[in-house]
């Protein structure tokens, strides 16, 4: 993220110079030449600030305005993604030529444009001077923002059941009518499966299902383990289109009464049980297969191996395990970015496909089938972003204008992370196979 977010907006004023941070000779600082000098490869995009000045081409179809002192503030004392994502949610920070809730197009053009410099200590001493020592005092976060990570570790054990709640709540529960604007009917909030480039986000969310539904081999009569649930996407299609029985968890409490409620009103409360529960509570066994679709990027990487062997221990023999997760190009733990781990997924961590079939099959799965779904993501994260810009009003009268713009940032950040490989997300199917005999035909039946 540090890269992807630095810009301007409709507010910008088109007085002041383009300067290298002098004061000018009224004796005002020139903020935007000042913040612009520091970018090693030049500001490719309007800058312009409260002050009056400005950086960067004055034909820019897009551009960035720094709104307040404040915004300065949390750029210098925050370098990179976080302080970024501090003047943006706040406000302080607003952009022009592209709108809050998709401002995709602006991250592409700064990708592989700027890169902030280290100033030497001389110049350190003229940036306090030109900018005055207020500047570099640390505003106050805005409340978007969750604890850091050594805050966290000091108040409760990483990946504890009640930290893990703690966390899920502070993701998930922002607002069921926000998630349903920005997902759509289909209240997935997971990689879809395009089929062909014309699918709606609708179509692309049910193939996704079915994919996994048929990976899996469901069939009428069986009963079906759904951990991290979500509102019920998974467990209502798998008893709709299948027949089959679910058991489904989730660590939100909106998440379970959205779905308890749409099991009810879709007539399938004799089909699926959904609860609010920490998928380790989970008492019954033998089930004929597991799905856990985006549940993993919570666990934590140490614990992939109790993971596996507790749902190993969920399933009858021959049972079958799709497991649906964010993965990175590599197999090194990987902690999210402090933008990614302060506003949306706090205690989020990631690593590749192979470290995940290395723990399943530690387990005492066999693995019989990996897919990497990135460039699906891309195009989910597209249409995430379509409808909140969509929907923008209703976003931000639901869950607040901060919250509505860390979401837009978020989206389209990650879009192009899985745009540029530096983020994946596969599906990997394993197996409880006893002597040998793993129930499956000889070729992929799906």
């Amino acid at each position: 993220m540090s890269a992807f977010f630095r810009t301007a907006d409709p507010h910008g004023s088109s007085g002041g110079g383009s300067g290298g941070g002098a004061r000018d000779e009224g004796g005002t600082s020139d903020v935007a030449g000042t913040l612009a000098s520091l970018f090693r490869d030049g500001m490719p995009v309007r800058l312009t600030a409260w002050d009056g000045s400005s950086a960067g081409p004055a034909d820019s179809l897009l551009g960035l305005h720094l709104r307040s002192e404040r915004a300065l503030s949390y750029l210098v004392t925050a370098p990179g993604d976080l302080g970024m994502a501090r003047a943006w949610a706040s406000g302080d920070l607003e952009i022009s030529g592209a709108h809050p809730g998709d401002p995709y197009d602006l991250l592409l053009l700064l990708l592989d444009r700027i890169a902030l410099r280290v100033p030497g200590p001389g110049e350190l001493v003229r940036l306090v001077r030109t900018l005055g020592p207020r500047t570099f005092v640390p505003p106050t976060p805005p409340p978007q923002e969750h604890l850091p990570r050594w805050r966290r570790l000091v108040e409760g054990m990483r990946h504890s059941e009640a930290r893990d709640a703690e966390a899920i709540e502070h993701h998930y529960d922002v607002s069921n009518a926000f998630y349903s604007h920005v997902l759509g009917e289909s209240m997935a909030y997971t990689c879809a499966l395009y089929t062909d480039a014309d699918r709606t986000l609708e179509q692309a969310q049910y193939d996704k299902f079915d994919l996994v539904a048929r990976k899996l081999e469901l069939a009428p009569g069986q009963r079906l383990l759904d951990v991290g649930c979500g509102w019920g996407g998974m467990a209502m299609h798998a008893a709709r289109e299948y027949g089959v029985h679910v058991t489904a968890v989730t660590l939100s409490p909106s998440q379970a009464e959205w779905g308890q409620r749409a099991v009810r009103e879709a007539g399938l409360e004799g089909l699926v049980e959904i609860r609010h529960q920490d998928y380790r509570e989970v008492t019954e066994g033998d089930f004929d297969a597991i799905s856990s679709i985006g549940l993993m990027e919570h666990v934590g990487v140490k614990n992939y191996g109790s993971y596996f062997t507790f749902l190993r221990g969920k399933l009858k023999p021959q049972g079958r395990l799709l497991n649906h997760c964010i993965t990175r190009p590599h197999n090194h733990p990987e902690e999210a970015g402090a933008f990614i781990d302060r506003y949306v997924f706090p205690d989020g961590e990631l690593t590749g496909s192979g470290r995940i079939v290395t723990e399943a099959q530690d387990a005492g799965l066999e693995v019989v089938h990996t897919e990497n779904l990135r460039k699906h993501y891309a195009m989910t994260l597209r249409d995430w972003n379509a409808n909140l810009v969509e929907h923008w009003d209703e976003c931000v009268a639901e869950a607040g204008a901060g919250t509505a713009r860390i979401w837009g940032l978020y989206l389209a950040a990650s879009r192009l992370g899985f745009e540029r490989d530096k983020i994946q997300l596969h599906q990997v199917l394993a197996v409880r196979t006893e002597d040998g005999d793993d129930g499956l035909g000889l070729r992929p039946h799906w």
